[in-house]
């Protein structure tokens, strides 16, 4: 009897380990991956979260989809779209699409979602500019406030996401039509998907996945190299050499429609002096930064297009440099008194805001600090968290290094809508400029492509004359990933998709 006793201890031991070595075992056979992204959300609600991460982890979808190969939209819920006049639209919706909760998505569905979305969203409802929506079975009518003849590449952004609305934690667990649904969302460190079986264009390679959030740059190299992250968006600059050498990992850099810019806050006196404006772009040694700080894996900006778009004017050439920016701020009515710029006795001083989610800006308004204050400017570094969050909310800042994408949709009309029409929900500078307004109001009734396309430049030619922002440089979009296990994994240019349901590991 002692001895079966004495053998009980080591036999429940051996049962546990081969219980252990069984769920270690399933655990490798599932199809699960990995990723780890450089900015973090509290909320995955998709009409109001402004790191798109619903959409991104492929939880939820949007009526348009933007072909990342040659720019042009195309359907995705949406089955086909249609207008006369480019005021009221047919939107007719693919069949037998279903929500993660089993639903279908019907008109009266969408049409709730998008509704919900403007309400809840002031972005949304500016950028839509939708007067009525009619659900008849899957077709949806639209009334816009105005002829509109981009309107359905406006329903390609992420925050017009469809969601079932009346399953209301959206915060923590939308159900969207995508090929994974939220199995647990722990905010600001991870939210945890499942395969979703019944997804209408076919289940998923993965059966789990998990989208995890971490804003220090070295912190997701390292993930990557200890094999704790599959997927690593933007990973460190300085690390990309290590990265690259080793065998199983391969790294991504795509130029993309992203600008880094220096946003300036224009109810701030010192700014509303256009000579202080060109001063601080004069001061921004773009190919130095270019060639350090992202060591070549960007375009030098000289407006908020890159080259590559046909709406990217041919900007003339700039005075640039140290003794150029003391030249405007001479004719602002600065003068050094003891190593510090004033004017009529006051010093100039800048509050510049940051965030290091992503990792080079930073470093850029270091440097900006530096060359700014060998003028005389004393400028002062805050760290914020969330950008739109903070500047739609304060003014109490003068710069901003703020980076947007500018043509998602290959379109100009989104970036100046949002960032210089006085309804854009992107317009932190307070831009209200009556001629702007009207050269893009004009713009976003204009129907012919290549009108389109001359606008946009005299639009961006004018917004350069006026230095409302600066602009830095387009970084490219830089993924690292194990090569040896993912498969199918695209690193798109509009950086919407990331999970897919044809995404697979070995």
């Amino acid at each position: 009897m002692l001895h079966t006793y004495r053998a009980l201890p080591l036999f429940l031991f051996m049962v546990f380990l081969l219980a252990a070595c069984a769920s270690e075992s399933a655990k490798e056979g599932k199809k699960e991956v990995n990723v780890l992204f450089n900015f973090s959300t509290n909320s995955l609600d998709p009409h109001v979260d402004t790191s798109y991460v619903s959409l991104r982890a492929g939880i939820t979808e949007t009526l348009v989809h933007l072909n990342d190969e040659d720019l042009s939209i195309e359907p995705w819920l949406a089955k086909s779209w249609k207008s006369q006049d480019g005021q009221v639209w047919e939107i007719s919706l693919k069949e037998g699409v279903t929500f993660q909760n089993g639903k279908p998505m019907d008109g009266k569905a969408v049409k709730a979602s998008l509704e919900r979305a403007m309400k809840d969203s002031l972005a949304v409802k500016n950028a839509l500019r939708i007067e009525s929506i009619e659900a008849k079975g899957n077709l949806l009518i639209i009334r816009t406030e105005m002829p509109f003849p981009e309107f359905p590449s406006e329903l390609v952004h992420p925050n017009t996401s469809i969601i079932d609305v009346e399953e209301r934690d959206y915060r923590n667990k939308p159900i969207g039509t995508g090929p994974f649904a939220v199995a647990n969302f722990m905010p600001g460190t991870r939210v945890d998907l499942t395969r979703y079986d019944s997804y209408w264009d076919g289940a998923a390679k993965l059966e789990t996945a998990r989208f995890s959030f971490n804003e220090d740059a070295n912190a997701r190299s390292l993930a990557l190299k200890s094999g704790d992250a599959d997927i690593v968006f933007r990973p460190e600059v300085e690390s990309l050499a290590d990265l690259e050498a080793m065998d199983t990992i391969k790294v991504d850099s795509t130029p993309t429609f992203r600008v880094h810019q220096i946003t300036m806050n224009l109810e701030k006196k010192a700014l509303q002096d256009i000579h202080v404006r060109k001063a601080i772009d004069a001061v921004i040694d773009r190919p130095s930064i270019v060639d350090t700080i992202l060591q070549g894996h960007a375009e030098v900006a000289k407006g908020p297009f890159p080259s590559s778009f046909s709406f990217a004017p041919d900007y003339p050439k700039k005075e640039s440099g140290m003794e150029a920016a003391q030249m405007y701020l001479e004719k602002a009515g600065y003068r050094k008194v003891g190593g510090v710029l004033k004017r009529n006795g006051k010093p100039l001083k800048l509050s510049l805001l940051t965030y290091s989610s992503r990792a080079d800006l930073p470093l850029i308004a270091q440097v900006f600090q530096s060359d700014a204050g060998r003028l005389g400017i004393d400028v002062e570094i805050k760290q914020i968290d969330i950008p739109e969050e903070y500047m739609a909310a304060n003014r109490d800042w003068d710069l901003a290094t703020y980076s947007n994408l500018t043509a998602p949709r290959g379109d100009a009309g989104y970036y100046l809508n949002a960032t210089y029409h006085p309804k854009g929900a992107l317009n932190f500078s307070g831009v209200i400029d009556d001629h702007l307004t009207t050269l893009i109001d004009t713009l976003n009734v204009t129907v012919d492509q290549d009108k389109r396309s001359e606008l946009a430049e005299d639009i961006a030619m004018y917004v350069d004359e006026q230095v409302y922002n600066s602009f830095i440089l387009h970084p490219n979009t830089l993924v690292a990933y194990d090569s040896d296990k993912v498969k199918n994994w695209v690193t798109s240019r509009s950086e919407y998709y990331m999970l897919t349901n044809e995404l697979d590991v070995l």
